[in-house]
């Protein structure tokens, strides 16, 4: 599929800028985290060649400090990106998304389960796509898009979940969990009903 695309890079970046309303709320999000010193990590199965400026544009310059762990662009052999059809991605993995996100989570989990003593972070995930089931098991609590398949998923395979429709309801919730208002458990249990009384 992406030998389809044939402009140069500069000019897809700039349609997509032109084009591409990332959730405004995120901005909100990312700058109370940052306040907080909570590290926020964008998973993804696009390039960062492209996500950086999306954010940036969302977020200003702070977002160069999000750190981003997705494929990446490469040029075509005795080619530039600039030139019609002179880029390509390398893709962070031989997974069937190009990034298993679970693969990129493991290590984190991994690592503070042979070491106990370390004070394990609570780790959370958004998510709303096909490639973010893989992720679903691998952290404390998932967030995820109402009415999307993600929550089916997560319904069947018994995933632990809250539903959000924006950046705002995570913010919601993650202050919530950030200040001992409410468990992990307890906005699992809030999601399932949530999800439960969307069928109805």
């Amino acid at each position: 599929m992406i030998d389809s695309i044939k402009a140069p890079y500069s000019k897809c970046i700039k349609l997509l800028l032109e084009n591409i309303e990332l959730d405004p709320h995120f901005n909100d999000f990312y700058k109370w985290a940052r306040a907080n010193g909570i590290p926020v990590v964008v998973l993804s199965s696009g390039m960062t060649v492209i996500i950086r400026p999306l954010l940036e544009k969302l977020v200003g310059p702070e977002a160069k400090d999000i750190n981003i762990i997705c494929n990446e662009m490469i040029d075509q052999p005795g080619m530039t990106r600039e030139q019609p059809g002179g880029w390509n991605i390398r893709f962070h993995d031989d997974s069937g998304f190009g990034h298993d996100k679970s693969l990129t989570i493991r290590p984190y989990v991994e690592h503070f389960e042979k070491n106990p003593n370390e004070p394990r972070p609570t780790m959370l995930y958004a998510g709303d796509g096909v490639s973010d089931l893989s992720a679903a098991r691998e952290t404390d609590l998932l967030f995820a898009k109402k009415g999307r398949d993600l929550v089916t998923y997560c319904e069947r395979e018994k995933v632990p979940f809250a539903l959000f429709e924006d950046w705002s309801s995570i913010l919601a919730k993650t202050k919530e969990i950030f200040e001992g208002k409410i468990s992990l458990k307890g906005l699992a249990k809030e999601g399932l009903e949530e999800a439960n009384q969307a069928k109805n």
